[in-house]
């Protein structure tokens, strides 16, 4: 049994699940797919090519699928994904892929999306990322599993952002960000380990040493990166969170790799 208020508008086309609540004033476009127990608050618009999964929850004024904010945009079909379990909250926008980046947008499960938060075109989103209030990613931005972007933060397009990462209130990103690592500032800089973070999620003492020791022989001034890499690779061959940040710095992108301050890097 669905839940449609009379004042919503479901355009024909338009798929939904068992148990989905549409509430008043929310347009479902004729292309969007609401997966089981998905819920529209109030003044929801969802257009475009776009799935919903279950149990997804969005609040009031909220506006999903529509046009990308891209320029280059010309009309092509292109797709928003969004996976189960996810809280959209007031006024988020999330946009479609383009044919520069797959036409494909996609959000993974469990995720928070706090009031006023963007997601623009191409972006990939893993599980249990949370934007906060006002966070905004530009086009292209991927953002691993248990990444967390602070208010008012601005993420510069094509940058990564790796797995369980934090990236301080107020920071404008430009350059990729490592698996575990915090940044702050504008612009931002690697400011250490997200170790608040890991031991929230249950990383042991052992764990957390090897990273930090990691860390500090990945960012130390003697030598090349490329060297230090190496070294790291050497010595933590058998540590799986520390050879993902290796990984990570060793991989094809477009941004550099956001460093420490010379201070931070002592």
């Amino acid at each position: 049994m669905n839940t449609i208020h009379s004042t919503a508008i479901i355009e024909d086309g338009a798929e939904l699940g068992e148990n989905v609540t549409v509430g008043p004033y929310s347009i479902v476009g004729s292309q969007a797919k609401l997966g089981d127990g998905v819920t529209l608050e109030s003044h929801v618009v969802v257009g475009g090519d776009t799935a919903i999964g279950a149990n997804t929850r969005i609040f009031p004024f909220a506006s999903i699928g529509l046009q990308p904010q891209d320029l280059k945009y010309k009309g092509e079909p292109s797709r928003l994904e969004i996976g189960c379990n996810n809280v959209i909250r007031e006024h988020v926008t999330m946009n479609p892929g383009t044919e520069g980046g797959g036409l494909l947008t996609k959000v993974g499960n469990n995720c928070l999306f706090m009031v006023g938060a963007h997601v623009a075109h191409d972006c990939q989103i893993s599980d249990h990322a949370i934007l906060v209030n006002n966070a905004t990613l530009a086009g292209h931005v991927e953002l691993g599993e248990f990444a967390i972007v602070g208010g008012l933060s601005a993420v510069h397009q094509f940058v990564r952002i790796g797995k369980h990462a934090m990236i301080g209130g107020m920071s404008g990103v430009e350059n990729d960000v490592i698996p575990y690592g915090t940044v702050t500032g504008n612009r931002a800089h690697l400011s250490g380990l997200n170790l608040v973070g890991l031991k929230r999620r249950g990383f042991d003492r052992e764990t957390i040493h090897a990273l930090r020791n990691a860390y500090r022989l990945l960012f130390a001034q003697e030598g090349t990166m490329s060297e230090r890499q190496q070294d790291v690779a050497e010595m933590f061959k058998d540590n799986e969170p520390v050879m993902e940040i290796v990984e990570f710095i060793g991989s094809d992108s477009s941004r550099s790799i956001c460093q420490p301050k010379m201070e931070d890097a002592a």
